[in-house]
């Protein structure tokens, strides 16, 4: 018992401490490498020998149509439904854990640090939802062909990755398996998902809204996009 005790001393005090230190530094290389491997787009300029600008003007489709020509390359339009999912699915993988109260509760008594939090009811339901996404995906990728087709034992590695941190808490939460032993691997599971966000596949859960909003391309929110790579 009294091993047991010390490892979940380690566990939820200097290794917490150690797994968030590593994110943060992972975290500040990664945007950094995002920001050295993209420029700011050029400015397009108008050739002086071009018409002048009202006739300029007078040429260029309505806005409808523009906005139509914009979102035609987009996640938006190419898959939408993927796209609300994927949103969603980033979203409460992110905000659910930083609103849990129970963490909120640790992390004031450890640090006196405490953001808002949801009731247990509402954290308890996104939690739901976040395995079932999970389950999804997991699906998606063995009978989407053309997920499948790019799918490694690595995405379903990190896919149960993100899962286990969300199960185990789901579990101790209601307590439906020997208590310590799960609270012991949540939290394990929680700082091994931490540590691994910024070295691994799972940086796009941060880079996700970077990519949608600064790049243009397939999966972008805004095809102008005001980055691109070099």
């Amino acid at each position: 018992m009294a091993v047991g005790e010390e490892m979940y001393g380690f566990v939820s005090g200097p290794l917490v401490l150690i797994a968030f230190v590593l994110f943060v530094l992972g975290l500040v290389i990664q945007i950094v490498r995002f920001f050295r491997m993209t420029r700011k787009k050029d400015p397009v300029a108008i050739p002086v020998s071009s018409p002048r600008q009202k006739d300029v003007d007078a040429l260029r489709p309505p806005e409808e149509v523009r906005k139509k020509v914009r979102l035609r390359g987009t996640v938006l339009r190419m898959e939408p439904f993927m796209a609300v999912v994927t949103t969603i699915f980033h979203l409460m993988l992110i905000l659910t854990p930083i609103l849990l109260l129970a963490h909120n509760l640790l992390l004031e008594m450890s640090w006196g640090l405490r953001f808002p939090s949801l009731g247990e009811g509402t954290t308890d339901i996104l939690t739901v939802a976040i395995m079932g996404f999970c389950v999804f995906f997991f699906l998606r990728r063995i009978f989407s062909a053309k997920v499948r087709a790019i799918s490694t034992p690595y995405d379903f590695l990190l896919l149960f990755l993100v899962f286990l941190p969300f199960a185990t808490g789901f579990v101790a939460y209601h307590q439906l398996f020997a208590y310590k032993i799960v609270l012991l691997a949540h939290v394990l599971a929680g700082e091994l998902m931490l540590i691994c966000i910024p070295f691994t596949k799972l940086v796009h859960m941060v880079f996700f809204f970077l990519y949608r909003f600064f790049l243009p391309g397939e999966y972008s929110f805004a095809p102008v996009g005001r980055r691109v790579w070099k």
